[in-house]
């Protein structure tokens, strides 16, 4: 993700200082830039003279003395809280007065990050989307004490990389993850229940989405998904059975494309996705073992349990402020997850089916399924009971924010 970022910068003409712990991690991170940079020679997308000024952009350092003069500086490590927290008490120590220091995380606190820095007001979040040199959407994450000047430096800095800007606050996953779970949630729990990998994710296809999200898991690797929801444990719902066929691939060491088996099967150097028997199989026994009753699937089915989730989690995230405004959710989705455009955002396709379309939808599947997964989101409730449109609430919010 790093050497990513640093490609977004150079192609902007702006200079940036790649800095990595030892000489192994940097040299791989410069082989990476390089082989970003020579495909797109290869496929006329630069000249050899481009890509030569681009990586004269692009320097090099084991040293935080290096980031002094640095306006901005991006942490991108994994997701470690205390690794980042380590990190930051050295970006405070080393970096100039005023400089924005903000950190690539996708769900971790970053109001926890920065109070371990003397200068709470400079830290915030910029969320770059994977691969960074590539997706247009950038989550900029503000704290509490996250200074406007920072929030509207970033803000600005996002034109010359061009990148997407929306705003969010702090929270588990911010928007575009946060919605994402519930989504994720009921795929998995979809091919426990019998469905194959294809079923669900052509389901999705069909409905729109660029690629159906067992792929998506596929092409990112089952084991980052696993790791993330080991370490957040606490945070999620007691359901035994909740993100099971993540788990149970993990063990059986399918993480994917990069091993060539995951929810589908991939030759050596290629992405097509292959049904796999063995796969199917090991998610059926991790149904017995969990006792996930059996069922049949039609495509509506499939479309609306992950869908409906979706879109209550983006009434939460309106509702509790997380974001500023239903448009900025819709970029989010459409900017990065593949969110069909013609269809509007998950916002606008919530008020297309009509809201009291989704609020009886999670009710039925609430009665179904149990209330665990299906609660409705307060003000989606509100809107219905009300039978006003997400604009209608957004103009009475405006009123009493000016009136205020």
């Amino acid at each position: 993700m790093g050497d990513a970022i640093a490609v977004c910068f150079a192609k902007t003409d702006i200079p940036v200082t790649l800095i990595e712990a030892n000489a192994a991690a940097l040299e791989q991170g410069v082989a990476g830039i390089d082989r970003v940079y020579q495909s797109m020679v290869d496929r006329g997308r630069l000249t050899a003279a481009d890509k030569a000024q681009r990586l004269g952009l692009i320097r090099t350092s084991l040293d935080y003395e290096a980031l002094r003069g640095a306006d901005v500086i991006i942490e991108a490590v994994f997701e470690d809280l205390e690794l980042k927290r380590q990190i930051f008490r050295k970006l405070d120590k080393h970096a100039k007065a005023g400089a924005i220091l903000a950190t690539n995380t996708s769900t971790l606190d970053i109001a926890k990050v920065a109070e371990v820095t003397t200068r709470p007001g400079d830290v915030i979040g910029m969320h770059f989307f994977s691969p960074a040199n590539v997706m247009p959407l950038l989550e900029v994450v503000r704290t509490d004490r996250t200074s406007a000047s920072a929030i509207k430096t970033v803000m600005e800095l996002a034109k010359p990389l061009r990148k997407t800007p929306v705003l969010a606050t702090v929270c588990y996953g911010f928007i575009g993850n946060r919605m994402m779970e519930g989504y994720a949630r009921e795929a998995e729990r979809i091919v426990l229940e019998g469905a194959t990998p294809r079923q669900v994710d052509t389901a999705l296809e069909e409905w729109g989405m660029a690629m159906g999200i067992l792929a998506v898991f596929d092409m990112a690797g089952i084991d980052v998904g696993v790791n993330v929801h080991k370490a957040n444990a606490s945070r999620y719902p007691p359901d035994p059975a909740y993100y099971q066929a993540d788990f149970a691939l993990a063990d059986a060491g399918r993480l994917g494309q990069k091993s060539g088996k995951g929810y589908f099967r991939y030759e050596p150097g290629k992405r097509a996705r292959i049904d796999d028997p063995k796969g199917i199989g090991i998610l059926r026994r991790r149904a017995r073992e969990l006792a996930v009753p059996q069922r049949t699937h039609s495509t509506t089915e499939i479309q609306e349990r992950c869908l409906y989730p979706l879109l209550n989690e983006g009434f939460r995230v309106l509702g509790e402020g997380v974001a500023v405004r239903a448009a900025d959710i819709d970029v989010v989705w459409t900017s990065g997850y593949g969110f069909p455009r013609y269809r509007g955002g998950p916002m606008f396709y919530a008020e297309t089916i009509g809201l009291a379309t989704l609020l009886d939808g999670m009710r039925r599947y609430g009665q179904m399924f149990g209330p665990i997964h299906w609660e409705p989101a307060p003000l989606l409730v509100e809107l219905v009971g009300r039978g006003i449109s997400v604009a209608d609430w957004e103009r009475e919010r405006h009123s009493k924010q000016a009136a205020a």
